[in-house]
C-alpha cells in the first residue's frame, strides 16, 4: 500500500510498504477514505520530538471503512463495513484512567510505555503515527491501517454524508472542545485564544457556544484571523507590531482576559526578537527542545486567578517559563493530550443536529500522494493553506 513516511528531518515521502494484518484478537484492519495532516506533525517533520526512526508511517486523523476484525474486536459489537472515525489514541476501556474518561492516558495501550515514562514520569496511550514514545504505531496517512482495541477505539458514524463532516472527530475538534471544557468557561468570561489554526478556531468555536462572554482570537496569519472573524460573534486581535499583555489589558479593565487557551505549543514565535534568538539557540544547543513564547505571554497576560488551559503540544523542556507569575497570580493550568472518546459521542450529535458544521477550516483536499508538497505548503502557511484533507 501507498503511506506517507519519515525518513528524517524535513524529508517525508509517499512509499510503499506492506499492508497491515490481523496481530491480535482485537485488532482490526481500516480501509483509508479520508485522513489529514495535524499541525503536531509539524513537530515530527521538523524533528523536534525523539525517538522517530526512518520508515515510520505518518498521520493521526483518518477514517473509513472496516474491512477486517479480530475476534475480540467482534464479539464487542465492531463489524467489517462499519464506518468509523480513528481517534489519535489507542482506548483499552478498562484500565483505572479509561475508567475515569482520561483516555489518551490509558495505561495498557502504549507498548513503550517504559520510554515514556523515562522521559515523562508516566505513560501516555498508544498514539497512531506519532514517534516510538507512544509506541511506534504505524499512522494513517496511509491506504490501510490496523488499529489495536478497536472495538474501545474506534468512533462508528453514520453510513451516510461526507467525510469531511465526521473526519475531524479523530482529534482536532474534540482538542479544541476540550481546551474550552478545561478552562471552565463562565457567562461572565473574557477568553483569550492564542492561535487560529485548526485547534485554534475549535477552541473559538467551543468557547462561544459554551458561553463565553468575550472571545479574542490572537494571531499574525491574514487568512487565519479572517476565518477566525467568519465564526462570528468574537474579537480579532493581529499580533504583529502590537504588545500583545498591553493590548489585553486594555481591553479588560487592567486585569487581563479571565481564562487564556494556547492553542500554538512547542513552535510557536513571538514578537521579542531577542527571547526568539535565544529560544533558537538553545533548541539547537539541546538546551530546550520547545520555543514556549507564546505559553510565557499567556501565563503573563492572564488576569490573577485565572486558568490557562494549553491543548498545544509540548514535548520536553522549556526555559525561562514565569513561574513566579503563576504561583503568585493564583494560576489553574490544565494540559493534555486529548480524551477524544469522552466528548465524541457528544460533538457527534451536535453535528448531526447541524450546530456545529466542522468543515469550515478545510481548504485543501489532495491525493494522499501529493502529501509531501502539502506539509510544505501548511508548514509555510503558503496559498492560504488553514487545513488539508488527504484522499488515499
Amino acid at each position: 500500500m501507498k503511506a506517507i513516511v519519515w525518513q528524517g528531518k524535513k524529508d517525508l515521502r509517499c512509499e510503499e510498504v506492506p499492508d497491515p494484518t490481523i496481530e491480535d484478537p482485537k485488532d482490526a484492519i481500516i480501509r483509508i477514505t479520508s485522513t489529514c495532516i495535524c499541525g503536531s506533525d509539524l513537530h515530527l517533520m521538523d524533528g523536534l520530538v525523539p525517538s522517530m526512526m526512518k520508515g515510520d508511517v505518518m498521520g493521526h486523523e483518518p477514517m473509513g471503512e472496516v474491512v477486517e476484525v479480530g475476534p475480540e474486536a467482534r464479539a464487542k459489537g465492531l463489524n467489517v463495513g462499519d464506518r468509523v472515525v480513528v481517534p489519535f489514541q489507542m482506548t483499552c476501556g478498562e484500565c483505572e484512567q479509561c475508567q475515569k474518561h482520561n483516555f489518551s492516558l490509558c495505561q495498557r495501550t502504549n507498548r513503550n510505555a517504559d520510554l515514556a515514562k523515562a522521559l515523562w514520569g508516566d505513560t501516555t496511550a498508544g498514539l497512531f503515527g506519532y514517534s516510538h514514545i507512544t509506541g511506534g504505531f504505524a499512522g494513517g496517512q496511509a491506504e490501510y491501517l490496523r488499529v489495536p482495541y478497536a472495538a474501545t477505539t474506534c468512533i462508528k458514524v453514520p453510513q451516510t454524508g461526507e467525510d469531511e463532516k465526521y473526519v475531524f472527530l479523530s482529534d482536532i475538534l474534540p482538542t479544541g472542545w476540550q481546551a474550552a471544557d478545561q478552562a471552565d468557561i463562565q457567562d461572565t468570561d473574557t477568553v483569550a485564544i492564542w492561535g487560529c489554526g485548526p485547534v485554534g478556531l475549535f477552541a473559538i468555536l467551543s468557547a462561544k457556544i459554551m458561553g463565553a462572554k468575550r472571545v479574542i482570537a490572537i494571531d499574525d496569519v491574514p487568512e487565519r484571523l479572517e476565518m477566525a472573524r467568519s465564526i462570528g460573534g468574537i474579537e480579532v486581535m493581529d499580533r504583529k507590531g502590537i504588545d500583545v499583555n498591553h493590548a489585553l489589558k486594555d481591553m479588560t479593565g487592567g486585569h487581563g482576559p479571565d481564562k487564556c487557551i494556547d492553542a500554538v505549543g512547542m513552535e510557536a514565535h513571538g514578537p521579542n526578537m531577542f527571547l526568539d534568538a535565544i529560544d533558537r539557540v538553545q533548541v539547537a544547543m539541546k538546551l530546550e527542545t520547545d520555543r514556549p513564547p507564546v505559553l510565557r505571554e499567556a501565563i503573563m497576560a492572564i488576569k490573577a486567578g485565572g486558568t490557562l488551559s494549553i491543548p498545544g503540544v509540548y514535548g520536553g523542556l522549556t526555559n525561562q517559563i514565569p513561574f513566579g507569575a503563576i504561583m503568585n497570580k493564583g494560576l489553574t493550568i490544565r494540559t493534555g493530550q486529548t480524551h477524544v472518546r469522552k466528548y465524541a459521542d457528544d460533538l457527534l450529535r451536535r453535528i448531526d443536529e447541524g450546530e456545529i458544521d466542522p468543515t469550515f477550516l478545510i481548504t485543501h483536499t489532495v491525493p494522499l500522494g501529493k502529501a509531501p508538497e502539502m506539509y510544505k505548503t501548511f508548514r509555510e502557511k503558503q496559498d492560504g493553506c488553514v487545513k488539508v484533507v488527504l484522499k488515499p
